[in-house]
């Protein structure tokens, strides 16, 4: 079979594969939702669920300094990886080796339809149209009520473009992103913040793990804003990730 990875490149698998490789953390989460774990024989050190599973699996390195070498003597039949959680030029030699379908996921819809791709090739169809209903279900669509700004480093303060999965997830959320004009990760001063006059600054706890004493921080100066701290994995782990933490939706 021929499948569309979300670059657009073709991909052949010749059967259904039966030895995985997860280079994303979200992607490792999502083929253990798929009842896929017994076929998953490696995964990254930030592959923490379900049940860091880095330990239990191969480990093959970071995201982004694989170990190319450990992957290839694994002989798996298929590895899923990310365009941006990724290293280009090792996602290109091991595609030359092996079927390798790269995701894509700006928005939460290109989420469903990376759920429904590997499902397909995956042979586990059924279980990823669950998951997708679920998730319709758990974010639903929310109006806007809020200006937020959404922060994920310290020092400098950087914060998300509307050209991210972060944004769309804001949105659904019912939360207005004030920097949605810029791209990707833009740098922010908290005056630049303070001349936007959001209603809330979403601290998140990751990829930097802003805790309360950065919150007093940022409070100080945006004596008229509300901050608070959020769960990164809910706004940035594309896959089934929010349907662990349905709790928790803003």
């Amino acid at each position: 079979m021929i499948y569309n990875d979300q670059l657009g490149n073709n991909i052949e698998i010749n059967s259904t594969p039966s030895r995985i490789v997860s280079l994303v953390p979200s992607i490792t989460e999502l083929l253990f939702d798929l009842d896929l774990g017994d076929k998953v024989i490696g995964c990254t050190k930030f592959c923490v669920h379900p049940h860091k599973p880095y330990l239990t699996k191969n480990m093959i390195g970071g995201t982004k300094d694989l170990n190319l070498d450990k992957i290839l003597k694994l002989k798996p039949d298929l590895i899923l990886a990310n365009k941006e959680e990724n290293n280009k030029e090792q996602i290109k030699y091991l595609s030359t080796s092996v079927p390798v379908w790269v995701s894509d996921v700006k928005t939460f819809n290109d989420s469903l339809k990376m759920i429904e791709q590997i499902g397909l090739m995956t042979d586990s169809a059924i279980r990823a149209h669950e998951i997708i209903n679920q998730l319709n279900h758990t974010l639903k669509l929310k109006a806007a009520s809020k200006k937020a700004v959404y922060l994920i480093w310290k020092d400098p303060y950087m914060t998300v473009g509307g050209d991210t999965y972060i944004n769309d997830i804001l949105n659904r959320s019912g939360y207005l992103n004030v920097f949605s004009e810029q791209d990707r990760y833009p740098t922010v001063t908290l005056e630049e913040i303070a001349n936007r006059n959001p209603d809330v600054v979403l601290l998140s706890s990751e990829p930097y793990p802003f805790k309360e004493e950065h919150l007093k921080t940022i409070k100080h100066t945006l004596k008229n804003t509300d901050v608070e701290l959020v769960d990164g994995e809910f706004f940035s782990w594309y896959g089934s990730r929010q349907l662990h933490l349905a709790t928790k939706n803003p």
